[in-house]
């Protein structure tokens, strides 16, 4: 019998969801490397209040891969209203209390793992306790990451460098990951929020280079305010580029079907626009750029998780 191919999902946030729910559904080995830099809402408040690491992004990957009853899936995302618990989901509380119980958030991860039937592995990238930083072109400092997420302000200036403090050490899980990999899968989602505080970790980006696997980056199909508001789809390659290294991806991969003008529109309300797949250099050999029609149908502008991007990402993980 064939080795199954090891694919190793690198993010956080509802983009990592979206891969991963896209892939378990086909014969392959998946390993979740999940930012441990959330500091909002529900997340935020158990960190502040209980000094427990970030559970919200590592509760949405479990979600992902769980092989549980529907049940129990809809039980780890439920989200209290009103009261004391008010804001709080119970996969967050859940994780929060294992941390306590265990000692340890890896130990509570594994405990999760078991409990809601993971079929892969969920690793925070780090087990250190971390805030994110970020510093504007004029020089502002923002700390944490919701509030870089979520601009207060009705115009900012761009992010010129993100960084973590204290500075946080690869956790031995995760490197060993990374080196088994055959496909290493970096985003889709917030690019500073979710994706590159993973490669501000020590270990994680000189890893990756040194990892024999086929290295992917999924470019977001819209800007984000605040945070890549007036990027070029070859701007989001540079920011990558910037914190793994110049020619490090294998691969990069971006949209090409345009939503409906409706849709566009109303994204436009929240100040995002459409990542139009051009001025990209085609004839790259590292990152070699794939353009192709990964756009879902439906409400909501976002990935095909399975017809279309499950589709691609296997047939690159079965190249040579």
């Amino acid at each position: 019998m064939a080795r199954k191919k090891h694919i190793v999902v690198i993010g956080g946030g509802t983009g990592t969801f979206t891969v991963l729910s896209a892939l378990k559904k086909h014969p392959v080995r998946l390993t979740a490397i999940v930012s441990m830099a959330d500091d909002g809402g529900s997340t935020g408040a158990l960190r502040d209040q209980y000094g427990v690491l970030p559970p919200g992004d590592i509760r949405r990957a479990l979600v992902a891969l769980s092989e549980s009853s529907g049940t129990m899936r809809e039980l780890f995302n439920y989200r209290f209203s009103g009261g004391e618990l008010g804001g709080h989901s119970f996969g967050n509380l859940f994780l929060s209390s294992l941390e306590k119980l265990t000692g340890s958030f890896a130990d509570a991860v594994a405990e999760a793992s078991r409990i809601l039937n993971v079929g892969g592995d969920v690793v925070p990238v780090t087990l250190n306790n971390v805030r994110l930083y970020a510093r504007l072109s004029d020089g502002t400092v923002i700390k944490g990451e919701t509030n870089i997420d979520i601009p207060r302000v009705k115009a900012r200036k761009p992010i010129r460098r993100v960084w973590l403090t204290p500075k946080a050490r690869i956790n031995p899980r995760a490197k060993k990951a990374i080196m088994s990999a055959d496909l290493i899968v970096i985003g889709p989602g917030d690019l500073f929020t979710s994706i590159i505080p993973n490669l501000l970790v020590e270990g994680v980006a000189a890893t990756i280079r040194r990892s024999p696997a086929k290295k992917v980056y999924i470019a977001n199909l819209m800007t984000k305010f605040g945070e890549t508001n007036g990027f070029f789809a070859k701007d989001f390659i540079s920011a990558i580029e910037k914190y793994l290294g110049k020619n490090s991806l294998d691969y990069a991969l971006f949209n090409k079907r345009k939503p409906s003008k409706s849709l566009l529109a109303r994204y436009r309300r929240e100040r995002a626009e459409f990542v139009e797949p051009v001025g990209l250099d085609e004839a790259s050999i590292r990152p070699r750029i794939v353009i192709a029609d990964l756009l879902d149908r439906g409400p909501f502008i976002r990935h095909a998780p399975e017809h279309k991007l499950a589709k691609l990402l296997l047939s690159l993980a079965r190249r040579r």
